[in-house]
């Protein structure tokens, strides 16, 4: 993979995972939970983010709200 590639595999990973940091903040998540989180390329230029291990109520209160969407008025 070239540089060029890793980069804008990089930069999408790390809007990601600025974007679930961001929106588990909103959620009144405290940064020691999700501190781990952390962008990724593969080798084959994939862009993931790893949230790491997350406590199962973290997780359900996540689960909860994309259930239940909040709609702006």
């Amino acid at each position: 993979m070239d540089m060029q590639t890793w980069r804008d595999a990089w930069g999408r990973a790390d809007n990601a995972a600025q974007s679930i940091r961001a929106a588990l903040t909103t959620l009144g998540v405290p940064e020691s939970v999700w501190g781990s989180l952390r962008p990724i390329v593969t080798h084959a230029g994939g862009a993931y983010v790893d949230l790491g291990k997350l406590p199962a109520d973290v997780v359900e209160q996540i689960a909860e709200t994309l259930r239940h969407p909040v709609t702006s008025a």
